[in-house]
């Protein structure tokens, strides 16, 4: 009867390891895929074929210059339907503007990649202007977003060897590390969510939208959103399983002996 129940107790560790592995796969496909797309937060412009078609060409060189300021790239955002992602900026623009004609309606989206120095580069107190001082609160959380996503990821890779290991091992001890490391990676990544939406606030404060521009928070952000949670519930499962059958295990080692 005991054998019976024990099986019956393996059977249910497997289920709840198979779960977490899947929440865990899910979750680092979610983590991946918002990290690399490019709609983390979006610009709509009620008219933006009319906003740039006399001066598109000159929008385009100014966003995509190495001296481009944040001032200069977030008001072409603000007027070329623009969207900002962890790694990339986009504007769409018409696919030929020249003074000489007439205004298209055929449009083109366009990106340009922040660089390294652009991740770690200090934001000031007035957007643009250097001489006002450095803005240590939109320069940390601006960092934070950038390095966060990849000690997350990173943290559910780690995991996912030491759950290959425990494998290997044929125990469900090690698991416990590997909750704790997606616990983990669930807080990096709800620390990324609160410092993007922060800096957005932040910066939105500082040059405000214009009446005609609405923003909102893309899909690439609510992938991070939905990865956290999944993180969480995965780290619960792994580690109610290891520290579950390890108790298991030791009442039936102690009924063994008596």
């Amino acid at each position: 009867a005991y054998s019976r129940e024990g099986a019956m107790m393996d059977n249910r560790f497997a289920t709840a390891l198979v779960i977490a592995c899947v929440l865990s796969l899910i979750s680092t496909i979610y983590m991946a895929a918002s990290i690399g797309t490019d709609f983390w937060y979006e610009y709509h412009t009620l008219s933006p074929a009319e906003n740039v078609s006399e001066a598109g060409r000159t929008i385009w060189e100014e966003f995509v210059s190495e001296e481009a300021d944040e001032k200069t790239y977030t008001d072409a955002l603000f007027r070329c339907n623009g969207t900002v992602g962890l790694w990339r900026r986009c504007i769409t623009v018409p696919k030929n503007s020249h003074w000489y004609s007439p205004p298209e309606t055929d449009m083109t989206t366009n990106c340009i990649s922040f660089s390294l120095s652009d991740q770690f580069m200090e934001k000031y107190i007035e957007p643009g202007n250097h001489n006002s001082g450095t803005d240590l609160n939109r320069t940390y959380l601006w960092r934070l977003q950038f390095l966060l996503p990849f000690v997350s990821l990173g943290l559910m890779c780690f995991g996912a060897l030491i759950g290959l290991c425990a494998c290997a091992c044929r125990s469900l001890y090690p698991a416990i590390a590997t909750g704790v490391l997606h616990f983990l990676a669930g807080l990096c990544t709800l620390g990324l969510v609160g410092c993007y939406v922060a800096g957005i606030e932040l910066l939105h404060q500082k040059l405000p939208l214009p009446d005609d521009v609405r923003g909102e928070f893309g899909w690439s952000f609510c992938l991070a959103c939905v990865s956290a949670p999944l993180q969480f519930m995965a780290a619960a499962l792994f580690i109610w399983a290891a520290r579950t059958n390890r108790k298991e295990f030791t009442l039936l080692k102690a009924y063994r002996v008596a």
